[in-house]
């Protein structure tokens, strides 16, 4: 069969990154998650005090960013930055409520997404974010958008920071992801759209494997058509 690009965009906490990495799985596909990739840079600008308002230190920074994905013991995919796992360390709350300013940044987004466009070539791949469909990927053979009410989504951020151990107040929360969804659909650089050809699914009242289910059904759906059709 023919090996397509699946583009899952969409609000944060509507489960982009456990669809995705589970419909990857189905599929023997791969997973990117840009997300991700997002978060390790806004990591390194917090660890090494860079402002976002000196495009010298941006730049430089940059330039000494090295992103790579590697799968664990379960087969998960995790982060790495600069060669060290950091697939902790950029689901803080901490980095959470930088993460939107430092993706706005042209700079920052020109440079990731080059690189998940490499990531792309062969097909065959899983990608979630805000831009997949939109800009990574606009000839993407199946596009995505997720959403799910804010009360829910900021539910689902509460346990995964309850189940780490870390501080994990409902109203911050709440706050820090309506803000995100704010700079993440009014942003300049590459914004959170719905683009029209997408397939949206609302996560609010479904379970994580009627997700799955779901964007399975769609996957192979739109992988059978496009091996009938004979398109590469």
């Amino acid at each position: 069969m023919k090996r397509i690009i699946i583009a899952i965009d969409g609000f944060s906490g509507c489960g982009k990154s456990t669809i995705a990495q589970e419909t990857a799985s189905i599929f023997n596909y791969r997973y990117i998650d840009s997300g991700a990739m997002y978060r390790a840079v806004t990591l390194y600008f917090l660890e090494n005090h860079i402002s976002l308002t000196n495009p010298l230190q941006i730049a430089a920074a940059l330039s000494e960013i090295k992103i790579s994905f590697q799968n664990n013991s379960q087969g998960k995919s995790e982060i790495f930055l600069n060669g060290a796992n950091a697939e902790h360390a950029i689901r803080t709350l901490r980095v959470a409520e930088k993460v939107s300013e430092v993706s706005a940044l042209k700079e920052v987004r020109k440079m990731l997404v080059s690189e998940q466009q490499k990531m792309g070539i062969g097909r065959g791949i899983v990608m979630d974010g805000r831009d997949i469909g939109s800009v990574v990927f606009p000839d993407a053979e199946l596009k995505i958008f997720l959403t799910a009410e804010a009360e829910v989504r900021a539910k689902r951020r509460q346990e995964e920071l309850i189940a780490r151990g870390e501080s994990a107040d409902f109203e911050e929360i709440i706050k820090n992801l309506k803000s995100r969804d704010r700079i993440d659909s009014t942003r300049s650089e590459s914004p959170l759209v719905q683009v029209p050809e997408a397939l949206v699914l609302d996560t609010t009242f479904l379970t994580v494997e009627e997700e799955v289910e779901t964007v399975a059904r769609f996957a192979l759906s739109k992988i059978l058509k496009t091996s009938l059709q004979g398109k590469p």
